[in-house]
């Protein structure tokens, strides 16, 4: 069959069974935007207002529906303009595939109108890179891009065509993809000193990444959790992974961690990491972490494995088959003592924070409570991003969509209307501060253009929060350029791109408009406003252990 070099890409994405592409044409990848126009009934596009927005819109698709997502732009600063949105998804291990089209190949290295080495520029932040100058070998690069997005541990995978190659004539067939092959590296000897450390072990916990959400590995955790009888914790990119309403469950663990997560991994002799990779922001000083514990750490990339913590025994393997082999070999182990001691931890430190007036807090109760916690948040990156963490009950995977390991301002929104397109009978409400809400708030056209109900909750408190947290902490109250307190009418400019607005400023109010927002079935603004100088506790200072918690009780005894 012969097809265009862009009429082949469309094909290809329909043999991957892509159903959804988010981006933005320009003159190089035209010819690719002119077939897509072609097959706009099996395909459909999403516009967004930025490129940027697109990367992020098609992480927050892949992340909500565990397919692979896909962006597209168009040569020099459209293919620029997508770095942060693939960086961001290499960070958290995304699968995606980010489609650019370059200048023609005699152009090439000449400093052409809108050119740039995309994939040199990407090289560092993606899973693989590909430039394809010869449409002979288009479609299998394309299939290849879909396969490493998505295989072991996934990522971005960008593919750079060149303008004469999505217009040359090549010859097509197609191809059904073979099943994901899972890399098995490990033996029953792995198995079994895992299983010997487990059986030893008298104060046992367990602490959960991201990789038991993207190994698809809910059911078995669970069932790890309840045979091992011990105490879960879970990281930024872990919330889901495990029923944050179950009785062995103790909220998250490290920076902005409960006291219970952090003073009862610094006291377990067996810590089981399951998919996670002790990021600074978990261990805090790595010298001190779990330094009482044997270390068991069960990951699909071997390169994880001894980075960050020494390990005493490890597997590597795909978390929900490694887990279901533990499980059948596993007996069933009790720990009464040890669990009741992190339930008298969790009774003597709760969660806690000021009831007086509004907070992000108490908006994500009320947000929990309407939803009955089965909606997908996302959230951009700071203190709101922590509170919501910390108070919305996530109990399934895949809920909790968030920036965790690039920590991406003005991820959210994007990644917000990703998530709703690829699950549209989910309520969706991406959670923002008020400064990374200006960063990429022109989305909200986006949403308006296309009618994707959305809510986005901005919390406002006229500063950048977590910044200003660490200057009041730290910086002697030296708040330099974190005042945001200007003319900006959040209300209005939602208005403005053609969405509903409503302002919130007292506890009463919050209920009713969280109510008000999803029966609209509209894209809404809420706009929150807060205190300025309401702070995230627990809290653990950068590089200290992370049994150094402290709160605000603390931090008033020592004055």
């Amino acid at each position: 069959m012969q097809l265009t070099g862009a009429e082949i890409v469309v094909e290809c994405l329909k043999e991957q069974g892509v159903d959804t592409v988010f981006g933005y044409p320009g003159g190089t990848i035209l010819n690719v935007y002119d077939a897509l126009y072609k097959h706009s009934n099996e395909i459909r596009h999403i516009l967004t207002s930025h490129e940027q927005g697109a990367a992020h819109a098609a992480d927050g698709y892949a992340r909500a529906t565990g397919k692979t997502g896909v962006c597209l732009a168009t040569s020099g600063p459209g293919a620029t303009n997508l770095v942060t949105g693939i960086a961001t998804a290499q960070m958290d291990s995304v699968p995606m595939v980010a489609i650019t089209c370059n200048v023609t190949l005699p152009c090439l290295g000449k400093d052409s109108f809108q050119e740039v080495d995309i994939a040199g520029v990407t090289m560092p932040i993606t899973k693989h890179g590909y430039i394809v100058k010869d449409i002979t070998i288009l479609a299998d690069t394309l299939r290849k891009a879909f396969r490493i997005a998505k295989s072991g541990r996934p990522g971005p995978v960008l593919v750079d065509i060149t303008k004469d190659v999505t217009a040359t004539l090549g010859e097509y067939e197609p191809v059904v993809p073979e099943p994901e092959q899972l890399p098995k590296s490990y033996t029953q000897e792995d198995i079994g000193e895992v299983l010997k450390f487990i059986k030893e072990a008298k104060k046992p916990y367990i602490y959960v990444g991201g990789g038991t959400i993207i190994s698809d590995a809910f059911p078995e955790v669970m069932e790890f959790a309840k045979k091992l009888d011990a105490p879960v914790c879970d990281t930024l990119m872990g919330k889901g992974a495990f029923n944050g309403h179950d009785p062995l469950y103790t909220g998250m663990i490290g920076m902005h961690g409960t006291k219970t997560s952090n003073l009862g991994v610094s006291k377990c002799d067996l810590l089981v990491a399951l998919g996670a990779r002790f990021s600074d922001r978990v261990v805090g000083n790595p010298k001190k972490f779990a330094s009482n514990a044997k270390i068991v750490q069960i990951d699909i990339d071997a390169a994880e494995i001894n980075k960050n913590i020494k390990t005493d025994a490890s597997i590597v393997g795909d978390l929900k088959e490694v887990l279901s082999i533990i499980n059948k070999q596993m007996p069933q182990m009790e720990h009464a003592e040890w669990v009741a001691h992190i339930k008298d931890l969790k009774e003597k430190y709760p969660l806690n924070y000021n009831k007086d007036g509004l907070s992000c807090p108490f908006i994500m109760e009320e947000l929990d409570r309407i939803t009955k916690g089965d909606a997908i948040i996302s959230t951009d990156v700071g203190q709101h991003q922590m509170w919501a963490s910390q108070y919305y009950k996530y109990s399934k995977p895949r809920t909790f969509i968030s920036s965790g390991g690039l920590g991406t301002m003005g991820y959210g929104l994007g990644a917000c209307i990703g998530a709703k397109v690829g699950m549209p009978d989910k309520i969706c409400v991406n959670i923002a501060g008020d400064g990374c809400f200006r960063m990429n708030m022109n989305e909200l056209a986006t949403a308006s253009r296309y009618d994707i109900p959305i809510i986005q909750v901005v919390i406002n408190n006229h500063v950048l929060g977590m910044v200003r947290q660490w200057q009041t902490l730290f910086y002697e109250g030296r708040y330099s350029q974190t005042v945001l307190n200007d003319k900006v009418d959040f209300c209005m400019v939602a208005k403005g791109l053609g969405c509903e607005a409503i302002r919130v400023t007292s506890k009463e109010e919050v209920g009713p408009a969280i109510e008000k927002a999803i029966e609209l079935k509209k894209p809404v603004l809420i706009e929150c406003i807060i205190q300025e100088d309401d702070k995230v506790f627990p809290m653990v200072p950068a590089g200290s252990a992370i049994d150094e918690v402290f709160d605000e009780k603390d931090l008033a005894k020592s004055k």
